[in-house]
């Protein structure tokens, strides 16, 4: 296996060079005004690092991933083109009073609830650039009321009159016969050449999603055309980027459904949120490979927190009408959980609540925490984690980044040390504290809202700063285990690398399992499987189109299932691809049975009401080599190692400085345990053990991180230690 994979997120590019049996992890700062420079020098270092020359390893690798929130970024700095959208006449309002819930899309609970002071987000297609069409569709596909292509001619130029530099078609009942929208297509090609200048985007609904809604379907198709030019030339460049340095084949771009396709197979909605996507795809292969069961994955890079979570047995949830901004979308996503709290976040005092707010701002890498010296002024939670002694200034991020204490006394003495009364290494403390209780929060509403008992997951934590705050965030949350991953400063780039080639197609069908007044099953054995045909041609063709042997394409089956008509849906995976006989309805309602059961306790089900179907998805994929992880137990006898120093460091719970253990990378062999409080600094991260856990490494490169019992050990057989994980642990 020769592979390169790629996160590139809002503060560091991070890199996972797989070659045959060479593993090498590398960072360096993305660079946002060009994305391919922080890739070459991240490569570099990897390649360095190898013994290996850029250009031979890129004409030799087999491919290049690329993971990235550029399209996150950018929908949140509203950085995206005027957008008109053309839609069925009598429905020039539907986008705009989004289902009457617009104004809570997004939010929180506490900010739901606040109908006095309510705003609807800034439209991405405002009223003006609306425009209708005469024309209709009825439920099932029939014909109501042609198009007049002139009319379709006259809405267009007016469109393109007022401004519009992207158009979407979104009209009603296209899943069912998208001909409509195609036939609006060829009118705006043919008056708009595709290789003519002044050419514009145009987007299908139909194309971006066979499920209905008329409001998330539109929805979805807007925030596709307000980053497609976005995606475009950050793709195109990273592509001719790949292009000049002698990689002729082509790049690889991670989705959300976790997944990985072609540019040419890519729509710019697709790469939302895919970088921390990647790691929760990691942890679920970590919890499959390893038997370690239900695992919470903590990716706390440098500008935000992103919690994922994958239940034992390796299942991710998905969502499959999430909401991405303040939208809510039509698009198959793996569940992620993201709070604006990295490394980068900014502090800032809150003068309504009178504490510490923490982000979602963030430094980003540019200019970076003040502590980076390039002209950050505000505090971060790097400059309190330097301010305590967690970080060392002369060997951050292997020493690319010389970090300058005196900035971040400034900086927190100028913006919190009046409004806090404290000197500034307690108004540290205080940004570290709220920070750790702000992500603890998090991950116990991620686990109790689906049903999770959070002494039941082990925490998977990586990002750069995963193992910096995993202490205090565990200790908030009742979290007793931790797992630092292998390449933890880089796992969502090695999860990356790991996906396969994936398409998801989906549909709405209204199909009744079981009829509760008649007491009937479900007997259309033809329609149904007819449906799930076309779904796999569609996902056959998609990977076939990129190269693929179509012999090697496999399908899985999901429905999105009720019963009767509860409004809460539960998405269902199955083993079977038709159904043929009564015995295979029998066994899909009892799937649905046990997995509503798992998630709502059991002995809610209501078979009583009906048993109905209400969307049909298919996943093609094809599968692949994946990077293993073959044993992660701990245990057997084990020594300290020595330490390399000792540093003050100021602990959040203890009132004075703590003359602390200073380690470095050797101390992570599997012969060895710490216990805290200790400091292991490693060229790409640093791990913070605080009193109370310790440490034990694994051959393979995991680190465990586990609560003591009775408080801080004095040695590796110190009594009421914590059980030691095995496999499966």
């Amino acid at each position: 296996m020769k592979r390169i994979s790629v996160d590139i997120g809002g503060t560091f590019t991070d890199c996972f060079f797989a070659w045959d049996d060479i593993y090498v992890e590398s960072k360096s700062l993305t660079t946002h005004h060009n994305l391919a420079l922080g890739f070459n020098a991240a490569l570099d270092n990897a390649c360095a690092r190898a013994g290996l020359d850029r250009g031979d390893v890129l004409r030799e690798v087999d491919s290049v991933r690329y993971a990235t929130t550029l399209g996150t970024n950018a929908l949140i700095e509203g950085k995206g083109p005027r957008v008109g959208a053309i839609v069925t006449h009598g429905f020039e309002d539907t986008i705009h009073i989004s289902r009457s819930k617009g104004y809570g899309a997004g939010l929180d609970e506490q900010k739901q609830g606040d109908m006095a002071d309510a705003e609807r987000p800034e439209p991405i297609v405002p009223r003006s650039l609306v425009r209708s069409v005469r024309e209709r569709v009825d439920s099932v596909g029939e014909v109501l009321v042609p198009l007049d292509r002139e009319d379709i001619r006259a809405q267009v130029r007016e469109l393109v009159d007022n401004g519009a530099e992207a158009i979407v078609v979104a009209l009603t009942n296209a899943t069912e016969n998208p001909d409509h929208e195609q036939q609006v297509l060829e009118v705006i090609l043919d008056e708009y050449p595709a290789h003519e200048l002044g050419a514009i985007p145009v987007l299908l609904s139909s194309q971006v999603s066979g499920r209905k809604g008329e409001y998330v379907r539109a929805q979805s198709t807007i925030i596709d055309a307000f980053l497609h030019e976005t995606m475009f030339h950050a793709l195109n460049q990273l592509s001719s980027n790949l292009r000049d340095s002698g990689y002729a084949k082509p790049m690889m771009v991670i989705h959300n459904s976790g997944g990985m396709a072609q540019p040419n197979s890519t729509d710019a909605l697709q790469t939302i949120h895919s970088g921390p996507i990647a790691g929760v795809g990691g942890a679920q292969h970590l919890s499959e490979s390893t038997g370690m069961g239900a695992v919470v994955s903590m990716d706390m890079g440098g500008t935000s927190f992103d919690i994922g979570m994958v239940p034992e047995g390796g299942v991710q949830h998905y969502d499959f009408q999430p909401t991405i901004g303040r939208w809510l979308v039509s698009v198959p996503m793996i569940h992620l959980n993201t709070l604006g709290a990295g490394g980068g976040s900014v502090a800032s005092f809150d003068r309504i609540h009178k504490t510490v707010k923490i982000g979602p701002e963030s430094a980003g890498s540019d200019p970076g925490p003040a502590c980076y010296d390039r002209g950050g002024m505000l505090p971060t939670v790097t400059d309190a984690d330097l301010l305590l002694g967690y970080l060392d200034p002369e060997n951050y991020a292997n020493g690319f980044i010389r970090l300058n204490p005196k900035r971040s006394v400034f900086v927190i003495e100028e913006e919190l040390c009046d409004e806090l009364d404290l000197d500034p290494v307690d108004a540290a403390k205080v940004i570290k504290r709220t920070v750790d209780e702000q992500m603890a929060i998090g991950i116990e509403m991620e686990l109790r809202s689906r049903g999770g008992v959070v002494e039941d997951y082990t925490m998977v934590a990586y990002g750069g700063n995963g193992p910096l705050h995993a202490c205090g965030i565990a200790e908030h949350a009742g979290i007793s285990r931790i797992l630092f991953p292998p390449f933890a400063s880089v796992f969502s780039a090695l999860g990356a690398g790991n996906l396969k080639p994936l398409h998801i197609h989906e549909r709405s069908a209204y199909v009744v399992l079981y009829e509760p007044i008649s007491r009937s099953l479900f007997d259309e054995y033809a329609r149904f499987n007819a449906y799930v045909e076309e779904l796999e041609r569609r996902g056959r063709e998609d990977l076939e189109r990129q190269g693929y042997d179509g012999s090697l394409v496999r399908h899985r089956l999901e429905m999105d299932m009720r019963y009767g008509n509860q409004l809460a849906t539960t998405a269902v995976s199955f083993d079977i691809n038709r159904i043929n006989r009564v015995g295979d309805v029998l066994e899909v309602i009892r799937k649905f049975s046990d997995i509503y059961g798992q998630r709502y306790g059991e002995g809610t089900q209501a078979p009583e009401a009906g048993v109905r179907v209400q969307t049909i998805r298919v996943a093609s994929f094809i599968d692949g080599e994946v990077v293993h992880f073959d044993d992660l137990s701990a245990g057997g006898e084990r020594v300290a190692p020595d330490p390399v120093d000792h540093r003050s460091i100021s602990f959040v719970n203890e009132e004075h400085p703590v003359d602390t253990p200073v380690f470095d990378a050797s101390a992570l062999r599997d012969s060895y345990v710490i216990h805290g409080p200790a400091v292991i600094t490693t060229e790409s991260t640093t791990y913070l053990i605080e009193p109370g856990w310790r440490i034990e490494p694994t051959a393979q490169g995991a680190v465990w991180l586990l609560k003591e019992t009775t408080g801080a050990a004095s040695g590796p057989q110190a009594a009421g230690a914590a059980e030691t994980p095995g496999k499966g642990a």
